[in-house]
């Protein structure tokens, strides 16, 4: 997940809720139900201004976060969120983009990619794919974007992040 603004739709959550980082740190472990939560250096990553500030932190902090601010966590982060436009000329896909809102433009490949291409370009691991294949199996379906060529798996980048979106839009 990205941060919406630098931070500042989350800073100022706090500061409307009275919390520190510290305080947020110990109310997302309150509220994780593994009873980790996050750390304050870790909080501070994610709502810092400075140059050891991150603009992006994992799924499952940006949840909790949000849950500890009592926020939806569209108002503090965005996920990475494609849109396809297409060419007469050659068939390209750009990330799409909010108005007012710069983000840096990523193009989905034409060709179909191996596992560990598609890792790197969902910023996922190859055992997160691994873990999404099987449990589909598992659900009688095949994972959206598959495709066997010999024995090894490809992916169509295009359909995968479609059926991610489809996934999202369902949970």
């Amino acid at each position: 997940m990205r941060r919406l603004e630098k931070g500042q739709p989350i800073r100022d959550a706090m500061k409307a809720a009275g919390l520190a980082i510290p305080a947020l740190a110990a109310r997302t472990q309150e509220i994780d139900p593994e009873t980790k939560g996050l750390s304050p250096s870790y909080i501070g990553f994610i709502v810092g201004k400075g140059a050891t500030a991150r603009e992006e932190c994992s799924d499952r902090a940006a949840q909790l976060v949000a849950v500890a601010l009592d926020r939806e966590v569209g108002e503090l982060f965005d996920d990475a969120a494609y849109a396809t436009t297409e060419s007469t000329s050659t068939r390209r896909s750009d990330t799409g983009d909010r108005p007012n809102r710069r983000r840096a433009v990523r193009l989905l490949p034409d060709h179909l990619m191996d596992q560990e291409e598609l890792a790197a370009f969902l910023r996922k691991s190859m055992s997160w794919i691994d873990k999404e294949i099987q449990t589909a199996r598992e659900q009688g379906r095949v994972w959206p974007g598959l495709h066997y060529v010999g024995r090894s798996r490809r992916f169509d980048a295009h359909e995968v992040l479609k059926g991610q979106r489809q996934q999202r839009a369902t949970a």
